[in-house]
């Protein structure tokens, strides 16, 4: 059966709030009469549903950044084709960045729909051992703006957690927006009941992107997300003709390594630009697989060896 995503009921409260049921924007909603009971602000009784959906897959991995455009989109993607290469692991990608989703485009699955069974919703298959799941699959155009508060935002990321089937995974790279709100909140909410290994921090050197990115190190501190470390996307141009190295966002206070021994978390690599990166992004393609003997695939098999590390040293957080 083909899911599609039916219009949301616009500028919903959220069961937590105090005018839950009761405002003019609950009329006609079916869940009126429980959100006004109050019942809806106790426990969530889907937290129960997530983790035993979550308990199949090892390794749970949050990519953000306080900062938009620095490429976490690309680092997930990357990351996730790197996993994969070791044909031995199941890696799947969740794109929660339900406003602007791109993981479908940029790892060649744009335009494929999702079926649900009775297990749950199937994800779409880039190859045998990557799994992907994205808003953008239940849309009807990919032109099509979502435009949503952050109740209905918190409402999808829910049932990409309890409803996707994701069979046995060993690793599950989550791509975010950028920012410290409400789908943030939500997904370490649900991902910590259910064991998540930690989070991968992505900035670009200048002092405008570390400035929201030191936001988002003090947010997963304050709630008690553990920082794997952070990479350095967009670190330096080298010329393919002179190989002369240009620094096309300066480091103008000592970049992500500083800010890193500054904050006292890891600092896991710098990943320098690539113009061919964009242009395998743009056509569905892995870097890594179409050029692997680049200084930035090389920067990205050392990134993830230290990632792997990391989730294998720490107990697994399936069962």
């Amino acid at each position: 059966q083909k899911v599609t995503m039916e219009p949301p009921p616009q500028h919903c409260p959220g069961t937590q709030s105090e005018e839950a049921g009761k405002s003019a924007a609950c009329a006609g909603c079916p869940n009126q009469g429980l959100c006004s009971s109050g019942k809806a602000r106790g426990p969530d009784p889907d937290v129960g549903e997530v983790n035993a959906r979550m308990a199949n897959i090892k390794h749970k991995l949050l990519v953000l950044s306080g900062k938009g455009g620095v490429g976490k989109s690309t680092v997930s993607a990357h990351l996730a084709h790197g996993l994969a290469t070791d044909e031995a692991l199941q890696v799947g990608v969740l794109d929660i960045d339900i406003c602007g989703p791109s993981i479908p485009k940029i790892m060649g699955v744009a335009g494929e729909q999702i079926h649900q069974s009775a297990s749950g919703w199937s994800p779409v298959y880039v190859s045998d051992n990557i799994s992907v799941m994205s808003i953008a699959f239940l849309l009807p155009n990919p032109d099509d703006a979502v435009i949503w508060r952050g109740p209905k935002k918190n409402g999808m990321i829910k049932q990409f957690l309890k409803d996707v089937d994701w069979g046995t995974l060993d690793y599950l790279v989550v791509d975010t927006p950028p920012g410290t709100s409400d789908e943030h909140l939500s997904i370490v909410q649900y991902l910590q009941g259910a064991g998540l290994a930690g989070a991968v921090v992505v900035t670009t050197p200048q002092e405008v992107a570390l400035l929201d990115v030191r936001k988002e190190i003090t947010f997963c501190k304050k709630v008690g997300v553990p920082i794997i470390g952070v990479i350095e996307n967009m670190s330096g141009f080298v010329c393919p003709k002179c190989k002369t190295e240009s620094r096309i966002f300066p480091p103008t206070t000592g970049g992500a390594r500083t800010m890193a021994a500054e904050m006292g978390v890891p600092f896991l690599g710098a990943l320098p630009l690539d113009p061919r990166i964009g242009k395998c992004c743009d056509e569905g393609k892995s870097f890594l697989t179409e050029i692997p003997d680049s200084p930035a695939s090389v920067a990205y098999r050392d990134i993830l060896a230290k990632i792997r590390a990391y989730c294998e040293a720490a107990p697994p957080t399936s069962d």
